[in-house]
């Protein structure tokens, strides 16, 4: 893994030195994002085109608002306009293969960012989203002293979701005295996740702790809470900036666990380099690691 990273650290730091010669190349990059209504992703997008700008390359983005079929048109309209490299930000791992499958035919390097694509990537960067799940259910667990109801509020079934939430429940198999009551899906989006957990709250009296599977999702989460008036502690994943001054300001949100997006698109565009300057021996997948943050380093943390 380290070596795997230190390789990453050199091709990025090689983009500074190849930046005159990429700029009279013309190089253009493509990026298709799941959406962008999300900070998690709007600060990818903010970190791409830094990237490219330093090294004199042309970005194009499109958003696929959690529309497979749109993705695979988005991906079609940059191959028309001839890009080099395609960052793919799956909305759906599985129904995106046509889109991959359709760059490779032309010669176009293809990184899966943050969630992986099906069929012939070149190289996949992403988080290591069940370390994430488990690492905040663990500490959900152990705020709970190892005992009390819990319950899970789920998302959009893509892998980085599917992994959080495997991760989530094997730290709570720890744990004798925990008990899984409950598992809702609240899509992810904040005004989803209010009713349903409001509806959780209601079901479950002895409600202790809810993980969601991300930020979006735990805010709506937590002013279901909050309304309730009941003590019921709160853990997540993503590390966006208005989960974590809600943990800093202390309440029932009580941890996420952070992923780094800017690393995940500066990885992976440097992956997606190498390969253009004729490299062999990229990595099929770089993980990312994650970090828990709580309220002893919420107010020191940013993406």
């Amino acid at each position: 893994m380290k070596k795997t990273l230190r390789t990453a650290s050199a091709m990025a730091l090689a983009l500074s030195v190849a930046a005159p010669a990429m700029a009279q190349d013309g190089l253009k990059i493509g990026m298709s994002f799941q959406e962008l209504n999300n900070p998690y992703f709007v600060s990818m997008q903010e970190a791409l085109r830094d990237a490219a700008e330093s090294i004199g390359a042309e970005v194009v983005v499109t958003d696929a608002a959690h529309d497979v079929a749109k993705q695979i048109s988005d991906v079609e309209d940059m191959l028309q306009q001839d890009i080099d490299i395609l960052l793919l930000n799956p909305t759906d791992s599985a129904g995106v293969e046509a889109a991959v499958r359709m760059a490779k035919a032309q010669d176009v390097i293809v990184v899966a960012v943050d969630a992986q694509a099906n069929g012939p990537v070149d190289t996949f960067v992403g988080s290591k989203n069940r370390d994430a799940g488990y690492m905040s259910c663990k500490y959900l667990a152990d705020e709970l002293g190892g005992e009390g109801e819990v319950a899970i509020l789920d998302g959009i079934p893509v892998v980085p979701i599917l992994e959080r939430v495997e991760g989530c429940k094997a730290a709570l198999e720890e744990y004798e005295g925990i008990e899984l009551v409950d598992t809702q899906n609240g899509r992810q989006d904040r005004s989803v996740a209010l009713g349903v957990v409001e509806n959780m709250i209601q079901s479950h009296p002895n409600l202790a702790g809810i993980f969601s599977v991300n930020d979006g999702g735990a805010m709506g989460a937590l002013a279901a809470i909050q309304g309730s008036g009941r003590d019921i502690k709160l853990t997540s994943v993503d590390g966006a900036p208005e989960a974590v001054k809600a943990i800093a300001d202390g309440g029932p949100f009580i941890e996420t666990t952070a992923q780094f997006p800017r690393d995940q698109v500066r990885v992976g565009l440097a992956m997606a380099l190498a390969q253009t300057w004729g490299a062999r021996v990229v990595p099929a997948e770089v993980p990312i690691d994650v970090r828990v943050v709580d309220s002893e380093n919420a107010a020191d943390f940013a993406w």
